[in-house]
């Protein structure tokens, strides 16, 4: 209802105007109002105003009943941008969004009703495994939600949807190998040392990084020498390295994947003095080109040209991973991140509890690990068992 106001001119004559409060903005959160001023009488703000609230009702109207899920999308991202999402998050939900956008694009959103999107969700779990799904759903959820704030639909579709699951045959099940996603002590070796024969010079610093500490390579590439301690034989992990890009001249640092990934950890001399001789070779990259090296203070920083100081992306190491594999007998199909699951299995071998090693990673959990960590003990529960089944039958 629009509120009819009388003012005065600087001049003393007297004026009426109209306001008429139009919501809340759903980007900003401020009130938004539309107001017009200069009516000689009363009747003609009231009867203007009567006009303009007429013509919003019909455009609301509009708007709501024709607003695509594409055009619904694209006003979300500019509300989800706005509140300080990380680039890395945003990336992701532009992934999730455009899975959504494959079978809704262009329907109109107050038509897709909860059989539709259940229907979606099946037809996506043919090709797509749970996590993924479950992040496409999670997107789909906060875009009908900002649908309903505007007051486009009254009920949610995806409310009562459930995420279908996948049911394993038993042949699966007994094809599935936790051992192909971590090194053996054995392929850990023969890796290492193919990384020091056939490498790089930093490809055996690098790949020793990964396994000794667990890192993830984002946070091993955003690794500077103000975050480790030498002294106190520690490690600080703060930040990832964002380059989605692959532009080698093109990085960000952002904050880690979680809170708790925010962690330091402890390390064993052997890794200091593998630190103390790589920061060796950098400093004498350094002082023989001068000006052409870019000092960042990054840990692992290219030292061949060009592009000399600036941190490796995270595709270049696993192109240089994949050469180093060709070199030795290992067939399974590991990437940088396998290193996280050997740090686990080499843990647990020594008996490391299963929640100081996810500390250590820096994750509150992770299905991997876990099946990885309950692989390796497997035979100690074993000898647990039998050596209480001896206490028993020694009553």
């Amino acid at each position: 209802m629009a509120s009819i106001q009388k003012y005065k001119l600087k001049d003393g004559k007297e004026r009426w105007m109209y306001v008429i409060e139009n919501g809340t903005d759903p980007l900003t959160g401020k009130r938004e109002r539309i107001v017009k001023r200069g009516f000689l009488k009363e009747k003609e703000a009231i009867k203007a105003a009567r006009d303009m609230e007429y013509e919003m009702e019909k455009w609301n109207l509009d708007f709501k009943n024709k607003i695509t899920f594409q055009e619904l999308t694209d006003e979300w991202f500019k509300y989800y941008k706005s509140i300080g999402v990380k680039k890395a998050t945003i990336r992701i939900r532009i992934y999730e969004s455009n899975k959504l956008l494959t079978y809704f694009s262009n329907k109109k959103v107050r038509d897709i009703t909860q059989v539709m999107y259940q229907r979606f969700l099946n037809e996506m779990n043919k090709e797509y495994n749970i996590n993924t799904l479950s992040g496409i759903n999670g997107t789909a959820k906060m875009i009908f939600k900002y649908a309903r704030e505007l007051g486009v639909i009254h009920n949610d579709p995806t409310e009562f949807a459930k995420l279908p699951k996948k049911i394993k045959t038993v042949e699966e099940i007994e094809n599935e190998n936790v051992q192909n996603v971590y090194f053996e002590k054995n392929e850990l070796k023969e890796f290492l040392d193919a990384a020091l024969t056939h490498g790089k010079k930093d490809d055996y610093f690098i790949f020793n990084m990964l396994a000794w500490t667990g890192m993830r390579l984002g946070e091993l590439l955003a690794l500077k020498w103000s975050d480790i301690d030498l002294e106190n034989r520690t490690i600080s992990i703060t930040k990832t390295l964002y380059n989605p890009n692959n532009n080698i001249l093109s990085h960000e640092l952002t904050p880690p994947k979680t809170s708790g990934s925010v962690r330091t950890i402890d390390i064993e001399q052997e890794l200091i003095e593998l630190l103390k001789s790589h920061r060796l070779l950098q400093k004498q990259v350094k002082l023989s080109l001068g000006t052409k090296y870019s000092d960042f203070d990054f840990v692992v920083s290219k030292l061949r040209p060009p592009n000399l100081g600036y941190p490796y992306y995270l595709k270049l190491v696993n192109i240089r991973m994949q050469v180093i594999l060709k070199h030795t007998t290992i067939e399974k199909h590991l990437t940088p991140h396998s290193f996280r699951h050997t740090h686990t299995s080499l843990l647990a071998e020594v008996g490391v509890p299963l929640e100081l090693i996810m500390e250590r990673l820096g994750h509150e959990s992770d299905k991997t690990t876990t099946k990885v960590y309950l692989h390796v003990t497997k035979d100690r529960k074993k000898e647990a068992s039998e050596k209480f089944g001896k206490l028993m039958r020694s009553l």
